[in-house]
């Protein structure tokens, strides 16, 4: 830990006081990455520390309370029960978070996207523009699914972005955004969409001891093209070959609000005898990705591992049982930016990524108001961890 924190200039004077609000869901993620940001801090000899612009910098806690209270109509209302007069303040907020619940008229229901969408803007609204500035931290971007228009339809992500700036929002950051291009609604505000290739490649390197991390023996799947971005980033930083999967839809028909997938056509060289890295951003049902696998399987395909950001398995979790009994797939790699239920935490085949030390990186940095370049490019850090998987060492915590 204090070997990456030289490399950061961290005398800088904080923006303000810091702050952490989680929202209703995201309780577990923000504990984790405080007890991050405190031990930093105890830790941390800094020569300014005791002057007044230090002032609240070491801490038992930076998470401040709040409440969302709802009405027995369903109606709601933010309160924050401390002061943000000054603060620097870091909002955090899964919306995807489904066992979450409310009681409307009696009836027991579950928070949708848009529920936690319109808790976030009630606890902006509830700070008042007393804070010294606000960043959202929202890992799944609200609506990014429906980020562009091919017809006559709404921008749902765009607006949101644009509402969430008009508000006094100063930074959002988010990871593995459907497209980074959705950024543009707000092109003089700060939008950050970050990857977690890195911890990807720990965890598998971690749970897996016999791979050769070569081209003659690994290769890199994109399985659409819209992913080909982050399949080439893991590719190149690695050095091994990438093959894509295109989907080839029936445009006559529309089956639950898309159009059906006919096949899935590959295109790349040799998969036969070859460990298959699967990149996405997210599991939505699985169907998708779960086809790509057993073609490549199909193809004389070794060992499949699935990475991807966001794991929703809205379809549940059956079918990547069955593919695991019979070997279709080996790992499913996801992050824990998003709620995971403990069924999925329980399955055999899951590794759980955790990105709460590098959520508090990226917090503890941008308190300082000091860049996050380093952070946002971790080349050196996959570099580092493939060289000691190479000779053998085992890859501890502070990896």
């Amino acid at each position: 830990m204090m070997e990456r924190e030289e490399t950061r200039n961290l005398e800088t004077i904080p923006v303000g006081s810091l702050g952490i609000i989680p929202l209703r869901g995201c309780e577990s993620l923000a504990q984790r990455v405080d007890q991050y940001l405190v031990r930093w801090r105890t830790q941390r000899e800094s020569e300014h520390k005791d002057s007044l612009a230090f002032a609240g910098y070491q801490r038992d806690s930076y998470i401040l309370k709040s409440k969302v209270p709802r009405f027995g109509s369903g109606e709601a209302k933010g309160v924050i029960l401390e002061s943000v007069r000054g603060t620097d303040l870091y909002l955090l907020v899964d919306v995807t978070n489904y066992s979450q619940t409310y009681s409307l008229c009696g009836h027991e229901n579950h928070m949708s996207p848009d529920d936690h969408y319109q808790d976030l803007k009630r606890i902006i609204a509830a700070v008042g523009g007393k804070a010294r500035r606000i960043t959202v931290i929202m890992p799944f971007l609200y609506e990014s699914r429906q980020h562009k228009r091919t017809a006559r339809e709404s921008l749902d992500c765009a607006l949101a972005l644009q509402e969430l700036v008009k508000m006094g929002v100063d930074n959002i950051i988010t990871f593995d955004a459907h497209d980074p291009r959705v950024q543009n609604s707000i092109p003089l505000n700060g939008f950050e969409t970050v990857q977690a290739s890195y911890q990807f490649i720990k965890n598998l390197l971690r749970t897996e001891p016999d791979l050769q991390i070569d081209s003659n023996h690994m290769m890199v799947i994109s399985p659409d093209e819209g992913g080909m971005g982050r399949a080439i980033y893991i590719a190149n930083v690695l050095g091994l070959d990438m093959g894509m999967f295109y989907k080839r839809r029936d445009y006559t028909r529309v089956v639950n609000g898309r159009n059906p997938i006919v096949a899935h056509e590959f295109l790349g060289t040799s998969v036969e005898g070859k460990d298959m890295i699967i990149i996405d951003d997210m599991i939505s049902s699985g169907e998708s990705v779960l086809e790509v696998a057993s073609a490549l399987k199909q193809r004389g395909a070794r060992k499949i591992f699935i990475c991807t950001t966001f794991g929703l398995f809205t379809s549940g979790m059956e079918k990547f049982d069955k593919a695991y009994a019979c070997g279709n797939i080996n790992r499913v790699l996801t992050t824990n930016l998003i709620y995971q239920p403990e069924e999925l935490l329980e399955r055999e085949w899951y590794v759980n990524c955790d990105m709460s030390k590098y959520v508090a990186y990226l917090i503890d940095t941008l308190n300082h108001d000091t860049s996050i370049s380093d952070l946002l490019d971790p080349n050196d850090k996959i570099q580092a961890a493939v060289a000691k998987y190479k000779k053998g060492l085992a890859l501890d915590n502070d990896d």
